[in-house]
């Protein structure tokens, strides 16, 4: 029962991506949508990790979870600082 319930949550998550993806590719969204899109697909590919761990009775995806987290939050940062100013790394020089 348990692991039927583990699918059925991968199924949703699933399904999610699927809308977060047709959203992301159609021509009205903004590109502020498309990055609070972005970075709400890799909040459910950590959930889908997450299940998975659980489904095969394993702690060998911890470390996956984090660094999909860790590089959602500077992906997510960087595209940001370039909508707002348009570069991200700013470069001062003494010429």
């Amino acid at each position: 029962m348990f692991d039927a319930l583990l699918l059925l949550c991968l199924f949703c998550l699933a399904v999610s991506i699927a809308v977060a993806l047709f959203r992301i590719f159609r021509r009205s969204s903004t590109l502020s949508d498309r990055v609070l899109l972005i970075d709400s697909l890799s909040f459910i590919m950590i959930g889908m990790v997450a299940i998975l761990s659980i489904y095969l009775d394993t702690v060998a995806f911890l470390e996956a979870i984090l660094l999909i987290g860790i590089l959602a939050f500077l992906g997510t940062v960087a595209l940001s600082r370039f909508i707002e100013r348009g570069y991200v790394i700013e470069r001062k020089r003494d010429r």
